[in-house]
C-alpha cells in the first residue's frame, strides 16, 4: 500500500485540524469497489460488517459502507444511518431492473450484487471485477488533487464523487435486533458529493480544498469515477482512497 506523508492546517468543525507529518494510506490502483448497504438494526448485518472490514485490508479493494434508515424504526436508530443512503439504494435497484432493496446488500463496482455475508459469492464478483480509469490522489496545501487517467479511446458520460468516511468505530447496540452487542465498523459513508464530470478524456485534473470533504469527524475519503445506469447508479470505471 502507498504512502503519502504531508503536513497541512485546516479548520474543521470550528477546531483546528493537524495531521502534521502523519503518514496515511492510500489505494490508487484497486480492482473492485465494495459498497455495503447496512443497519446496525438488522441481526443478518453484523457478519456482513465483519467481512466488510476483512476487505477493507485489501490493498486492491475499496470499500464503503452505507447505513440505511428503513430499519430505525423497530426499536434502534442506527447512528450513522440517512435518509440519502436509502434513495441511493433504491436507486441502485431501479439500475438493475428492480424495485426490491433489502440488507445487507454488497454491491461490487456498481454492476452486480450478492449478500453481503455471503463471502464466497462476493469473492466471486471481485475475481472478475476491473477498474480501467487511473485515478490518483494528492494532498498539499489543504487541497485534494484528483488525476484521472485513459487511454482516451471510448467516450463516456461519468460523475467523479467524493464520498468522506470514518474509517472504524464502534457501536454499543443497546435495543431492537441487535441489542447488548457492541458492533465494529469500517469505513462508513459521511455523505456522497459529485465535484465533477469526465467524459474519456486520457487526462483529466480537478482540486478541491480538504476543509469542504473532511466534515462530520471523516478521516478519510474514497474517490469514484462512475457512470449513469438506467434510472440510477452504473458501472464504476475507476476508484482511490486515502484515510489516516
Amino acid at each position: 500500500m502507498k504512502k503519502f506523508v504531508f503536513t497541512l492546517m485546516i479548520a474543521l468543525q470550528g477546531a483546528l485540524f493537524l495531521p502534521a507529518a502523519q503518514a496515511m494510506d492510500m489505494k490508487t490502483n484497486p480492482k473492485a469497489v465494495l459498497e455495503l448497504f447496512t443497519s446496525q438494526g438488522c441481526s443478518s448485518c453484523p457478519p456482513a460488517d465483519a467481512a466488510l472490514r476483512e476487505w477493507s485490508e485489501q490493498d486492491d479493494l475499496i470499500t464503503i459502507a452505507y447505513h440505511v434508515d428503513y430499519w430505525n424504526y423497530i426499536g434502534w436508530e442506527d447512528v450513522f444511518s440517512a435518509p440519502k443512503y436509502s434513495k441511493l439504494q433504491r436507486a441502485y435497484a431501479k439500475s438493475f431492473g428492480s424495485e426490491r432493496v433489502y440488507t445487507p446488500q454488497l454491491i461490487v463496482n456498481g454492476e452486480k450484487d450478492a449478500v453481503g455475508s455471503r463471502r464466497g459469492d462476493v469473492q466471486k464478483l471481485v475475481a472478475a471485477a476491473d477498474l480501467h480509469v487511473g485515478v490518483d490522489l494528492k494532498l498539499q496545501d489543504g487541497n485534494l488533487t484528483i488525476d484521472l487517467t485513459s487511454d482516451g479511446a471510448t467516450q463516456v458520460d461519468a460523475t467523479i464523487w467524493v464520498i468522506p468516511f470514518i474509517s472504524t468505530a464502534q457501536t454499543k447496540i443497546s435495543r431492537g435486533e441487535n441489542r447488548g452487542k457492541t458492533l465494529a465498523y469500517s469505513h462508513i459513508a459521511r455523505g456522497r458529493m459529485p465535484v465533477g464530470m469526465w467524459h474519456g478524456e486520457e487526462s483529466h485534473q480537478m482540486e478541491l480544498p480538504l476543509q469542504d470533504i473532511l466534515t462530520d469527524q471523516a478521516d478519510g475519503m474514497a474517490v469514484l469515477v462512475q457512470t449513469k445506469g438506467a434510472g440510477g447508479p452504473g458501472r464504476i470505471l475507476g476508484a482511490a482512497s486515502i484515510q489516516k
